[in-house]
């Protein structure tokens, strides 16, 4: 019964009416996100608050993104998007992580840099929009903590994984006006791991010029090895890009 009802499932999803643009079109933004981050890292069974321990600032982060529409019944679209995430910070441990011991002054920088190749249908393209289909997530993040006395070796917390995600972009058109309002989304959920990445947008376009604003929240609980990054990332983000 369960593979029947799986089995359903899929030819529900094949069946399921796609349209498609009627020219070819290519777009691509430019972003700035406005980020706090919060959450843990762990090392074996030491971890570290990045927000209390190590005081890790916020920072304005850009992201570049581009997607490629066509004609072409069946293909997929397909849309890349890049994000690099660069904070540091200057705190103290509360207790002792890797070979640092608590108490100690440190200073710290999260190097975070995620790639997504997304390839998906568009579902509906009227006033109301929906894209649905699967994202590869090229995620690739180390946390460096380093002690300001020199006394002990530089920790390190890296996390590397190519990760699918389910995709989905949902946008309602105000007719005539070039406003709407929209939501996009990745998420996966797997063995005790998960990674959602979402945003909600107002946005307004003329000419082909596209003007976007909201706020965007991602959250990783990922363990790659015996090392593990717990961490949220939210906060305004603004976008300026074309389209053709």
């Amino acid at each position: 019964m369960k593979t029947l009802k799986s089995a359903l499932v899929v030819s529900a999803l094949v069946a399921m009416p796609v349209a498609h643009a009627d020219v070819l079109g290519f777009g691509a933004s430019i972003g700035y996100w406005d980020s706090d981050l919060s959450g843990k890292a762990a090392k074996g069974s030491d971890r570290v608050n990045v927000e209390n321990d190590l005081d890790l600032s916020n920072n304005t982060e850009a992201n570049l993104s581009a997607y490629l529409e066509h004609p072409i019944p069946l293909l997929p679209n397909v849309r890349l998007s890049y994000l690099h995430i660069d904070q540091s910070g200057s705190g103290e441990l509360g207790t002792g992580f890797d070979s640092i011991p608590g108490g100690v002054p440190v200073d710290s920088s999260l190097d975070w840099r995620q790639t997504d190749l997304t390839l998906y249908y568009e579902v509906l393209d009227n006033w109301v929009n929906l894209d649905l289909g699967l994202t590869a997530r090229d995620l690739d993040a180390e946390l460096e903590v380093t002690d300001t006395t020199g006394l002990y070796p530089v920790s390190r917390t890296e996390v590397s994984a190519v990760l699918p995600m389910l995709y989905a972009a949902g946008r309602f058109d105000l007719p005539l006006t070039g406003v709407s309002a929209g939501i996009t989304g990745n998420i996966i959920s797997y063995d005790g791991d998960s990674v959602y990445d979402y945003d909600i947008y107002g946005q307004y376009v003329f000419a082909g010029v596209q003007l976007r604003a909201g706020y965007r929240e991602m959250a990783v609980d990922y363990e790659d090895g015996d090392e593990r990054l717990d961490i949220d990332v939210g906060g305004p983000f603004a976008s300026v890009g074309f389209s053709f």
